[in-house]
């Protein structure tokens, strides 16, 4: 295979957006507390979803919005002549939220649509699903109903992919962790009639498998009756499974971080020699987990081939070419998700798109070519809402952002920190600076999750944020994945107590610093971090003048019944029940304890925190005369970013912006 040489690249003359736009919206000197940009710039959906080059590399794929209330347009470009487009597709009365190339000529993807008004049951979604494959020279769909990903695009069968059925969380990190045991089936998708044909059926023991290129299964996990969780390996054309590695007791709360982190375990195989993989564990009592070579013949760990000084390996990244399965970089976090690099032509050539990509942070090559020759390159940071570039014949041209009216001067820096918590824990966490010179009003964001990675990016809210003058600090808490066992562990039976104490300490550390005004703090979180919101509005002492709770978590009770079986494995089931259930602040059951002014905002079809958190909460407040609470209900809204339509974060950001500045403690924030 070719690869682009390393000296081959130039920035070329000038930049281009495919297809239509969105109508210029205007900057503006904003009120005090108000942003510079406009709320509804803010309130856009993605005005790219997907872009991806074909295999062949003379063809590029375009997921697209072009408008506020607008939905997603498939548009597909010759690279020879990319002045137009040679289709230009929608999937109406459904709208296509994913789409890639499986082959020269097909794409693979998904439709949705919403049917249902409410939801009644954890998890349930309000929407039906459609996958599709698209053959471009017939320029005819196929579909089926309900919602299938890619496994493998098998190229050496053109018209066939390997696909997986099953919910399939793809967030593994705490969210939900029953998914991991609950059985897939796989199944040979003929792209041409959409037929499918059963390959693999998960069972109790066997719920799922990772499959290499050629679409052989290689390894799975599972657990048995004693609640063990055991690992699987196979040889490609094998037909059954070998054990291998260490068991893991389900009852031991030392083993909850491997279980809930969802990164450490096999995470890919040397395309050279079927018997070595690459493991990511934490082995010999080492806090954080490392990328160790692992021969499955032999059951050995050969070798150890990186660790991270302060944090975990959560992955690798293969080699950008099609096909290739080859180790090029170990990925960990730190100021961004930082790679350590073992192919030495790989590393030169990312180093050469960070020269060339203006505010280059997490540089990608999301799709290349098969001779290596074109690429799509994505970048996204403090400074770059997401921005795509095309690599063809050694020049680079940007082709679009994912947000194209924010603009570089408009946004904010944000420092990757470390300070101590109270009892002495080093916490991780992202301060995003306003302009001007402080002290600030101060916003804590703490992430949902709560066990979920985080680490410097392009965060909408903190932008937004930022840019009505408010410094941001997003807290890598205690329970935060990603910097090692005991930042996990230190969490256990916290909910409320040292895990909020982690984000208070957060926030005094920055007027320590002489960067916070004390007299004016909030704090605003979604999810785990609705959650910590109530919390932080129910403390004693508060530090905070207001809060605001989007789609918390108020009665855990409820939820721990929605979600929690009754053969839980007792560690996980106490781990759940230190979360305001038996232990943990329970914010429903303190409603009379709230002491500072609270906006909760809730969708209300929510699958992953139903709407009674909130409905029951403001019932609770209103039978107790509180009157320093307010609640906006965001019509047909779920609980993912991806859900949140226009009118959505218009009614959101509106809303929120003016309750800081007038409603948040005396005088507002």
């Amino acid at each position: 295979m070719k690869f682009l040489k390393t000296t081959a690249l130039a920035a070329a003359g000038v930049a281009m957006t495919l297809g239509g736009a969105l109508s210029p919206i205007p900057a503006m000197a904003g009120p005090q507390n108000q942003p510079t940009v406009p709320i509804e710039v803010w309130s856009l959906r993605d005005s790219i979803t997907a872009m991806q080059l074909s295999p062949d590399g003379k063809h590029i794929l375009l997921l697209k919005n072009e408008s506020k209330e607008g939905e997603n347009i498939l548009e597909i470009y010759a690279t020879a002549d990319m002045s137009k487009p040679l289709r230009r597709l929608n999937a109406d009365p459904m709208e296509l939220i994913s789409a890639r190339w499986v082959s020269n000529n097909y794409i693979f993807g998904t439709a949705w649509q919403q049917k249902r008004k409410s939801v009644k049951k954890q998890e349930e979604d309000s929407r039906s699903y459609r996958t599709y494959s698209y053959n471009l020279d017939k320029n005819k769909f196929n579909q089926v109903e309900g919602n299938f990903s890619i496994v493998s695009t098998l190229p050496d069968d053109p018209n066939t992919v390997l696909v997986q059925t099953g919910r399939g969380d793809s967030d593994l990190t705490g969210v939900d962790p029953f998914d991991l045991f609950r059985p897939r089936s796989y199944y040979r998708y003929n792209l041409e009639s959409g037929a499918r044909s059963l390959v693999l059926k998960g069972t109790t023991k066997y719920p799922f498998a990772s499959f290499d290129n050629n679409g052989y299964p290689r390894f799975t996990q599972g657990q048995d009756d004693d609640k063990t969780v055991r690992t699987y390996y196979r040889k490609p054309g094998d037909g059954s499974w070998k054990q291998f590695g260490p068991v893991l007791d389900q009852n031991d709360p030392s083993q909850l971080y491997r279980l809930l982190g969802g990164f450490q375990g096999p995470a890919g195989f040397d395309p050279s020699n079927p018997n070595i993989g690459y493991m990511i564990e934490a082995r010999n009592g080492a806090d954080k987990a490392s990328l160790w070579e692992f021969n499955f013949e032999t059951g050995e760990y050969t070798r150890e081939l990186f660790k991270a000084e302060n944090a975990d390996v959560m992955g690798i990244l293969q080699s950008s070419i099609p096909g290739d399965e080859r180790l090029v970089a170990a990925v960990y976090p730190g100021a961004k998700m930082e790679y350590h690099w073992f192919d030495e032509e790989e590393k030169a050539l990312y180093a050469q798109l960070e020269q060339l990509i203006p505010n280059a942070h997490q540089v990608r090559i999301s799709s290349r070519s098969l001779d290596g020759q074109s690429m799509i390159v994505t970048n996204s940071g403090p400074r770059d809402p997401g921005s795509y570039w095309f690599v063809k014949d050694g020049k680079i041209v940007k082709l679009g952002s994912r947000n194209p009216y924010l603009k570089p001067d408009q946004l904010s820096d944000v420092e990757f920190i470390r300070y101590p918590a109270r009892d002495g824990m080093m916490i991780p966490g992202y301060v995003t600076k306003p302009k001007g010179e402080g002290p600030f009003p101060l916003i804590v964001l703490p992430h949902g999750g709560p066990a979920v990675p985080e680490v410097v990016g392009y965060d909408e809210w903190g932008q937004l944020l930022a840019n009505a003058g408010y410094m941001v600090l997003q807290p890598g808490y205690r329970q935060t994945v990603g910097w090692g066992q005991k930042h996990f562990d230190a969490a256990y039976d916290q909910h409320g107590y040292a895990m909020q104490d982690d984000k208070d300490d957060g926030a005094l550390y920055l007027v320590e610093q002489g960067l916070v005004d004390p007299d004016r703090i909030a704090m605003f979180g979604w999810s785990y971090g609705g959650y910590a919101a109530l919390v932080a509005a129910q403390r004693e002492d508060n530090i905070y003048q207001c809060a605001i709770a989007g789609a918390a978590v108020s009665r855990a009770d409820v939820w721990y019944r929605d979600v929690v079986d009754a053969y839980a494995p007792k560690a996980l089931d106490d781990w759940f029940q230190t979360r305001g259930v038996k232990t943990g602040v329970h914010p429903y059951n303190d409603v009379a304890k709230t002491n500072i002014p609270l906006l909760m905002v809730h969708g209300d079809v929510d699958r992953r925190v139903l709407y009674y958190h909130m409905k029951d909460f403001k019932d609770a407040a209103d039978k107790l005369g509180k009157t320093n609470i307010q609640y906006l209900t965001l019509k047909g809204a779920d609980h993912f970013y991806t859900t949140l339509m226009y009118e959505h974060q218009e009614a959101f950001y509106t809303k929120m912006l003016d309750y800081l500045a007038n409603d948040c403690g005396p005088g507002g924030l």
